[in-house]
């Protein structure tokens, strides 16, 4: 099986409401993918769209944007695993060129949310759970990983202050993002002061501090064989590992003391695939929907100890200067998170980190850098490792 890179990455703003239409807003992650990868719409062989249906108007999105996008009559695949369907694509993608079906492709993640009411939308979130035997009784994502933080707070002795460091760390390097959704700073006193909107009640012991915003935006990664990338590129970014796992649906049939099944499993793949370890893991983006996701992934990982995580956060290692920094964009707490476009935003990043592209918040000297991308609650699980 010959070696797979990504060549070109492409991401809109992230805002909270997009004028204009999904095609001008997929164009624009679009355009920019080209631009890096240096390449025409009429080199890639299929294209790999990624969206949670349920949000778009536009029903099979990935015909629209075939003819918009000029990658008529190349074959066009739609792909959806919730909030993880960036990064299913980016495996999608993989594969077919493993196979030797095709030799470039397109994966383009998109989201607009704001067609839709916030009330309309927590609706559809919650028909992400069972719709027989849990959100009939009005679960929303907010009180699932509520009852995780419950779980870790009471079997670990984890804090609101531990989760409001998320959010602070999320907040320094947010600023620095201008594709982020909120540039704002953050401050631990914001957590302490009733009367900041930060430190108000959503679902307890989470409160509007500890979640992430919902967001228009689309992404895009360009993917290619071992002979089109060194013939294209001068820096290609190779996958190295590639993990993904499922968790039953109804959360009566989980360990909510464990963190999420589907990352451990993941992750246990992608790493045993690359042949490399958590310690050998220079930069990591993961889904931080919420502070408590961001802290079980530290955990999930293998970057602390089941109940460590916190230590990571309290020492700062998870900062750009940190023995394993974490989110080096602002994360979706930053960033928002347009669920289509989410996981091919997090490739972004850790590419452009791996091409020591990042600017301002680059890290010394990557070598491996590592995507955690969850889709719902924990119901799917991806882990994506590239290196240089």
């Amino acid at each position: 099986m010959g070696k797979v890179a990504i060549i070109g990455v492409g991401q809109s703003a992230f805002v909270r409401s997009y004028p204009g239409s999904i095609r001008e807003l997929v164009f624009d992650g679009f355009k920019e993918a080209l631009g890096d990868a240096q390449i025409r719409a009429k080199d890639i062989g299929a294209s790999v769209v990624c969206s949670a249906p349920e949000y778009d108007k536009q029903r099979s999105p990935a015909g629209v944007f075939a003819e918009y996008l000029g990658l008529n009559p190349q074959p066009t695949f739609y792909v959806e695993t919730l909030c993880s369907s960036g990064s299913t694509g980016l495996r999608l993608a993989y594969s077919l060129i493993s196979s030797g079906l095709h030799d470039m492709v397109a994966v383009i993640g998109f989201q607009k949310m704001s067609e839709i009411s916030s009330a309309e939308s927590q609706e559809r979130m919650g028909r992400g759970a069972d719709i027989q035997w849990e959100s009939t009784f009005g679960t929303m994502m907010p009180a699932y990983y509520a009852m995780y933080a419950r779980g870790h707070m009471e079997k670990y002795g984890t804090s609101l202050e531990d989760l409001a460091l998320i959010r602070v760390k999320a907040s320094t390097y947010g600023q620095l993002n201008e594709k982020a959704v909120y540039r704002k700073p953050v401050t631990f006193d914001m957590f302490s002061d009733p009367e900041n909107r930060m430190s108000g009640p959503v679902a307890s012991p989470l409160r509007v501090g500890d979640c992430c915003a919902n967001a228009d935006g689309s992404s895009c990664i360009i993917v290619a064989g071992e002979e089109k990338a060194k013939s294209l590129s001068k820096k290609p970014v190779w996958i190295r590992g590639l993990g993904a796992a499922s968790e039953s649906v109804n959360l009566a049939g989980r360990n909510l003391f464990s963190g999420l099944t589907v990352a451990r499993k993941a992750a246990e793949q992608a790493y045993a695939m690359a042949g490399i370890g958590p310690k050998d893991i220079d930069v990591a983006e993961v889904h931080d929907c919420f502070t408590i996701a961001e802290l079980m992934a530290y955990e999930n990982l293998g970057f602390a100890e089941p109940g460590e995580g916190k230590e990571l956060i309290r020492n700062k290692e998870t900062y750009k200067e940190g023995s394993i920094p974490v989110n080096l964009d602002g994360g979706l707490l930053s960033k928002g998170h347009p669920i289509g476009a989410t996981g091919g935003s997090q490739i972004r990043t850790v590419v452009l980190q791996l091409r020591e592209e990042a600017g301002d918040i680059q890290v010394k000297n990557p070598e491996f850098g590592l995507v955690h991308n969850i889709g719902g609650v924990g119901l799917y699980g991806n882990v994506s490792i590239l290196g240089r």
